[in-house]
């Protein structure tokens, strides 16, 4: 029995996922929070709490990826302010998904997907914030940075959906390009590989996930690579009215479904 026929999806329905998993990569190494396109495309294609468990280990590849590129320019202080309130909204999102069943879990996705779709339109606002990193050691850094990081893992182990949460954080503290990407690499690695044991807990992650997994994550490498040839290159204003729209369609069709 193959992957597609063990989780009963079409070809069409395969290559939907196979692009998502392209997209990851992208995202990773070029455009954070790009992601929620693939998200919509997972929660359409498959079970929504499911999809879950499935794109977890595709995030974590691309992941890895994004380390391999900007691992010199993450910055520390950041990531261990922002840990700690991150855990306690990780926490609380596993708590909802043992009382959420499959149709609550996929209205919340989208919802969060139009929530982060305002978020986004929100970011590209305040993205000339000339404020320094470091403003984290300030009273007002500190409780931002809590109220993101509840906030950011929450979205990230409800619906694998902090991307965006994250990249406004990070653009309103202001992180350049590669500060931004390096830092949110780093972050993301080790939040979404925590996430691990809660998603197997809940039984989002077993064989099953991880054969389909074993087929999608091939697709993530050559989406980090265009990433990489394309950051320095990508109009960015148009890309994110791209995925603005793309999240938006996305989020209305897991609430219509």
């Amino acid at each position: 029995m193959n992957t597609m026929t063990l989780w009963h999806i079409t070809g069409w329905e395969f290559a939907a996922l196979a692009s998502a998993a392209l997209l990851v990569g992208f995202s990773k190494t070029a455009v954070s929070g790009a992601n929620t396109v693939s998200l919509a495309i997972f929660a359409a294609v498959l079970p929504a709490r499911a999809s879950t468990g499935v794109l977890l280990p595709v995030l974590i590849a691309g992941d890895v990826l994004a380390v391999l590129t900007y691992r010199r320019h993450a910055h520390w202080p950041t990531l261990w302010r922002l840990f700690p309130a991150v855990a306690v909204g990780v926490v609380a999102g596993t708590l909802f998904l043992v009382w959420a069943d499959d149709e609550i879990v996929r209205t919340s996705i989208g919802a969060i997907l139009l929530l982060m779709a305002g978020v986004t339109v929100w970011r590209r606002r305040t993205a000339d914030t000339e404020e320094e990193p470091d403003s984290v050691t300030t009273r007002s850094g500190r409780i931002k940075a809590r109220s993101y990081g509840v906030l950011g893992g929450f979205t990230t182990m409800v619906a694998n959906a902090g991307g965006p949460v994250m990249s406004m954080y990070l653009l309103s503290a202001g992180f350049r390009k590669l500060g931004f990407l390096g830092t949110s690499a780093f972050f993301f690695l080790i939040v979404n590989v925590s996430k691990v044991p809660f998603s197997a807990g809940l039984g989002l992650i077993d064989g099953r996930s991880l054969l389909l997994d074993a087929a999608l994550v091939v697709f993530v490498v050559p989406g980090a690579f265009i990433g990489k040839w394309a950051v320095n290159r990508i109009n960015q204003r148009l890309f994110e009215q791209l995925v603005i729209g793309a999240t938006v369609l996305g989020g209305l069709q897991l609430l219509l479904r």
